[in-house]
């Protein structure tokens, strides 16, 4: 690890009222006492830790700001190390003129997310509190901020850790009945690591089957809206935002590229995508549209299919019906306002078990539609409770890898294997349990982890 001292602007790049430049390391202190004159004359380097201490900043004797500098020694500090924080007004020219005095007085650039890096590195958190730092900067609704809180509390590396514990020991008493047979006996020791791996597996389980509606939680439901043609797409759009987002006209073809918009109903974030109406067409950009609406519904984890009731399907509706198949689909029999001609049985034989009747022309079926939503992904609930979802791809990764191997040493126990064969498996459900405290993570990994932070964090 880098023993050096960096800084960076900890603040965005842009006119505000405050902008802060954050520096660590040993250095830290020597750098703020060559660059920050205290209004009331004091040694910068004696305050006392969480203090603040206005006054002016200089390269040189050249003036630059008026600020307020804190000081925030280690061990007991974000890094671990001493930080110092500079606040000063948030011009961007001022702001880059104090981080090259801090530069010139002996700091290093600090590359993106080493903050927090060092914090890791220096043992103040692990790997899966780190992450959660990121997670909780770019939370995008409720569940997001609440998932990200939890586990920078600690909540999902406390589990982890007391696995690996459990499963740890095991290990360590079988290495030690192998050495020393004499003083520990295995007899019976299956059963009961049966017992134990079957508690650990549900555990993990839990998480795993919850992976998928944490992610959803967290990035948004991937809602597609299709239809043929003037089936309504736009109008839906447009009552689901509140606003007119959409051009709606009755003309055939006028929405011939994708809108896209994030909202929250009742607590559940969607992404929704308004796509061309499928159809065959010789128009060169419609026809781009078409194709574009196709590729999105192979990545959606909602469609939304609205049909035009006021007219009998056609070709286009039943291509609509093919593409969607094994897709999470509710359909929207839109037009309620006006004599529905298209029978609902029919759809139901096509495979369309989810419907739901709505006029988006009057706004009617719109919480019909929000409560399917909700049963169809949170079993009718959701909920911001003290549940601890998992999150992150990489963590779903090493769960699911901890569970393989865990289920081969239930197979080891179950065909009676000796007990030596037990530690294989369990080291390896071990290491990958690891790799989500950070226990286990090699120098790349970190570093590739660490990479997609933000500069200043």
């Amino acid at each position: 690890m880098k023993s050096d001292t960096i800084a960076a602007i900890a603040t965005p790049m842009t006119n505000s009222g405050i902008g802060i430049i954050r520096i660590s390391g040993n250095q830290s202190l020597d750098i703020i006492e060559k660059i920050f004159k205290p209004k009331r004359k004091k040694n910068i380097k004696e305050v006392a830790t969480y203090t603040a201490h206005y006054g002016h900043v200089y390269d040189h004797d050249k003036m630059l700001d008026e600020c307020v500098v804190l000081v925030m020694k280690g061990p007991h500090s974000y890094t671990t190390e001493d930080i110092v924080e500079i606040n000063c007004h948030g011009g961007i020219i001022v702001m880059k003129k104090v981080l090259e005095a801090v530069i010139k007085a002996g700091a290093r650039p600090a590359e993106p997310g080493e903050f927090t890096k060092r914090a890791f590195l220096n043992g103040r958190i692990d790997l899966s509190k780190a992450e959660a730092v990121m997670d909780l900067i770019h939370s995008r609704n409720e569940f997001a901020l609440d998932s990200s809180l939890k586990q920078l509390d600690g909540a999902l590396g406390e589990i982890i850790k007391n696995l690996r514990k459990q499963i740890i020991h095991s290990v360590a008493f079988i290495e030690s009945a192998l050495d020393d047979p004499e003083h520990y006996s295995v007899d019976g020791f299956s059963d009961g690591l049966e017992i134990q791996i079957k508690d650990i597996t549900k555990e993990l389980k839990y998480f795993l089957d919850s992976a998928d509606n944490g992610r959803i939680l967290k990035e948004g439901i991937q809602t597609v809206i299709v239809g043929k043609p003037n089936a309504g797409k736009s109008s839906v759009l447009n009552v689901l935002l509140g606003e007119e987002r959409a051009i709606v006209t009755d003309i055939a073809g006028t929405t011939r590229d994708t809108l896209e918009e994030s909202i929250q109903i009742n607590g559940i974030p969607l992404n929704i995508i308004d796509t061309a109406g499928i159809r065959k067409t010789e128009d060169f950009v419609e026809k781009i549209g078409v194709d574009k609406a196709k590729e999105l519904l192979v990545k959606a984890d909602l469609v939304l299919y609205v049909v035009d009731t006021s007219i009998p399907l056609t070709e286009e509706d039943e291509e609509i019906i093919q593409l969607i198949q094994g897709k999470q689909v509710i359909a929207l029999l839109n037009k309620a306002d006006l004599e529905s001609v298209v029978k609902e049985d029919y759809l139901k034989e096509k495979g369309l078990e989810h419907i739901v009747i709505i006029s988006a022309k009057e706004n009617q079926g719109m919480e019909e539609l929000y409560e399917k939503i909700n049963q169809l992904f949170f079993h009718g609930k959701v909920s911001f409770n003290d549940e601890i979802y998992i999150t992150n791809i990489r963590h779903k990764n090493a769960v699911s890898n901890a569970l393989d191997s865990l289920n081969l040493v239930l197979k080891s126990i179950e065909n009676q294997m000796p007990e030596d064969f037990f530690s294989i498996d369990l080291m390896d459900a071990y290491e990958q349990l690891g790799y989500i405290t950070g226990e286990s993570v090699g120098e790349d990994l970190v570093n590739e982890i660490f990479a997609e932070f933000c500069m200043g964090k």
